[in-house]
């Protein structure tokens, strides 16, 4: 008996990509569950070994979805902004620290482990940080495209950026989720001189 065209032979399914385990970390954060390098393996029938190949540690996979979580939000805000130029470039900043701050996964997460979290969201040679810094970088350059002037260098001007994010949203997070968000943006607006 020979097999239809298209059917596949049984066995073992193909194994999941890195994309599907950052995907399932992405979907384990967002319900205010702990990353759990195992539950994804099983999950997904992959081997630990190949997650922790791809992202190094549970922090590094951790740090993968937060990162990517950023990027969607940046996006999404700068999808609703009509603006140009560094008020285009203000107004999604803004709209961006408005969506940290009311995050309850990124709430739980600095309630159930508020050191590490602290640690790996800030750290500068982290993968939080240093996506953070590139988003903003890219915002920067593109409101340049559009005639704003920035005070201070382009990447300089990124790192201080998420360094007062870092400061006014999480610095205090060990005693309590902060989000000083007006202070924060008097701050940041006069940096931009947007």
């Amino acid at each position: 008996m020979t097999r239809a065209e298209g059917t596949r032979t049984p066995g073992r399914p193909a194994s999941a990509s890195r994309d599907d385990v950052l995907k399932a970390a992405i979907t384990m954060f967002l319900a205010g569950k702990r990353i759990d390098v195992n539950a994804i393996a099983a999950q997904l029938g992959v081997g630990r070994a190949s997650i922790y190949r791809w992202f190094g540690s549970r922090d590094g996979l951790l740090g993968a979805a937060i990162a990517g979580q950023l990027e969607r939000m940046v996006g999404a805000a700068d999808r609703r902004s009509r603006s140009s130029g560094g008020q285009r470039l203000n107004e999604v900043l803004d709209h961006t620290i408005h969506w940290l701050v009311e995050d309850d996964s990124l709430r739980t997460y600095f309630d159930n482990e508020s050191t590490a979290a602290l640690r790996l969201i800030t750290r500068s040679d982290g993968v939080v940080h240093q996506a953070a810094v590139a988003i903003v970088e890219q915002l920067i350059e593109r409101a340049q495209e559009q005639g704003y002037l920035p005070p201070i260098e382009r990447n300089t001007l990124a790192y201080a950026l998420v360094r007062l994010w870092e400061a006014f949203l999480y610095n205090d997070a060990v005693a309590g989720f902060r989000g000083d968000v007006e202070r924060l943006q008097q701050v940041q607006a006069a940096l931009l001189r947007a």
